[in-house]
């Protein structure tokens, strides 16, 4: 079931991005900013010890005081000023990596602090139950054209990454990465990094402002040979702390991320994001109207998946709308949701430079009650490939009052492949595609279905609706020796400013596909 939510007023994901990666310093009250640090409980430090509830524990704690926000300030002009390509640049001298020499099948890189990363991130190693912290070695870095400055330890960092030996013999590769705000991002074997995860979101496109939790400290169990890394992470605002245990295992299809997440309101919360992703989309089949661009397609993700709690999958394709949609999948219990690039061949994009084909699906599914609430999508104009303008998370239905906590579990699926799961029995969407139609604004549909299912004994029934407009044609082509059914439809606005499609496949009373949803705008 889709509500549409009232709009609030413009954004852009420009702003989003201003919000989330800069320093966020600038949209903390002075109140918060003046608070007393002394009372604020610190990070346990050298040789103490860390526990499975040590992190849950202290972010407890610090909700209980007055926020103060992480300084930016400090940062030394040279690392400030670098272009993204020139801080980019920056990596650490070959074999010194933690433990680049151990032979366990990792190694972690620590990310200074730097371009548009300039909050800090305190770096831990955990070993035996005891806390070391990562120590700053100016010498440990190879940063062309750049004289490193002398940096303290504590605020050197703005994350870390992490790179895996995905097969034996094999070379280590990219495998995961946690810098900026509470983002990070997973890869499965041979991926390029793409869509961005978030830990916590608070308020995405509210008319109050968003509010963008900061990961303040990360602390990484040394892992043992073949076995998953476990990272503690420390999530901090104006309105919330959180806990995080994040479990990741690299995967030569999929790569996984288990997720235990406890959240404790420093103010009430009515507006929560849990399960959080992003990634871009600037044009593709469904909208080429504005487009000038020899690529097929430029995206790293296609559409959102979503399999609820009342036994329907849906799919719903994104688009580069003209103005901000938010849409709400109400719901209950879902069994999981995603943004998933669907699009597998280099065709698809036709671009050899960003190569899109390689970017990973998302698929989360729920390891606890998650209970009422509604999927939420925005979409968000943008006009550059590199603008993250898709954003999908749960928002829970129930608020969450200050002094209070909250926890949530969940798996999510970093993959090559489609991760969300469909029954052969169901028909998949592979592609959608829009164009002008026979007259006027009219516009042309068609979508595309695979599977088996479609092409046993009895008739396949078509149910199409739109909300406003009205529906002039409907055709259905067959392609047997693709196991493709296409439907092909015309939309007559007439004067509306918007249509919500829905288009399913059945056979007699039985589903025999996805849900097909998709919300037309000129």
């Amino acid at each position: 079931m889709m509500n549409p939510i009232r709009q609030p007023a413009a954004l852009t994901r420009r702003v989003v991005l201003a919000g989330a990666l800069g320093a966020a310093a600038g949209s903390w009250s002075p109140v918060a900013m003046a608070a007393d640090a002394e009372k604020v409980p610190t990070l346990p430090g050298a040789g103490e010890a860390f526990e499975a509830n040590t992190l849950t524990d202290l972010a407890r704690a610090r909700a209980k005081a007055p926020y103060t926000g992480p300084k930016t300030a400090d940062l030394p002009a040279v690392l400030k000023n670098l272009s993204r390509d020139a801080y980019e640049a920056i990596h650490p001298v070959e074999g010194r990596a933690i433990w680049a020499d151990q032979g366990i099948g990792y190694s972690l890189e620590p990310l200074l602090r730097g371009s548009i990363f300039d909050t800090p991130v305190s770096l831990f190693l955990v070993e035996n139950g005891l806390v070391t912290p990562i120590s700053y070695d100016k010498a440990s870095f190879s940063a062309p054209g750049i004289d490193l400055p002398d940096l303290d330890a504590e605020t050197a960092f703005s994350g870390l990454r992490l790179r895996a030996r995905f097969s034996d013999g094999g070379a280590l590769a990219d495998f995961a990465l946690l810098q900026g705000g509470s983002f990070f991002r997973l890869v499965a074997e041979g991926q390029d990094f793409g869509i961005n995860a978030r830990a916590l979101a608070l308020r995405p496109a509210d008319a109050r402002g968003e509010e963008f939790p900061l990961f303040r400290a990360l602390f990484i169990e040394t892992p043992a040979p073949g076995q998953p890394i476990i990272v503690h992470a420390l999530a901090e605002s104006e309105s919330a702390t959180a806990a995080f245990k994040l479990t990741l295992t690299p995967g030569r299809e999929a790569s996984v991320a288990g997720i235990d997440g406890t959240v404790f309101a420093r103010a009430d919360l009515d507006h929560i994001g849990l399960g959080g992703m992003q990634g871009s989309y600037l044009f593709g089949p469904l909208d080429r109207r504005r487009v000038d661009d020899l690529r097929a397609a430029a995206f790293s993700v296609e559409g959102l998946a979503i399999h609820n709690g009342y036994g329907e999958p849906i799919w719903r394709p994104v688009h580069n709308p003209e103005t901000l949609q938010v849409s709400a999948f109400v719901d209950r219990a879902p069994k999981g949701f995603g943004l998933m690039q669907r699009a597998r061949a280099y065709h698809d994009f036709d671009d050899d430079r960003r190569h899109w084909e390689q970017r990973p699906s998302l698929w989360l599914e729920p390891l606890d009650d998650w209970n009422e609430g509604a999927v939420t999508l925005l979409e968000i104009p943008s006009d550059s490939e590199l603008n993250e303008n898709i954003f999908a998370y749960w928002r829970p239905k129930a608020k969450l009052a200050k002094g209070g906590e909250m926890r949530f579990l969940c798996r999510q699926h970093w993959s090559k492949g489609w991760p969300d799961p469909l029954p052969p029995e169901i028909a998949r969407v592979i592609d959608s595609r829009c164009g002008h139609g026979s007259a006027g604004n009219r516009r042309l549909f068609a979508v595309d279905f695979q599977g088996d299912t479609l092409f046993g004994p009895g008739d396949i029934d078509v149910d199409l609706s739109a909300s406003a407009g009205t529906i002039t044609r409907q055709d259905q082509y067959r392609y047997p020796d693709r196991r493709t059914l296409r439907i092909l439809f015309e939309l007559d606005p007439g004067n509306e400013r918007a249509s919500e499609l829905r288009l399913a496949l059945r056979r007699g009373q039985a589903r025999a596909s996805e849900t097909w949803l998709f919300r037309w705008t000129p």
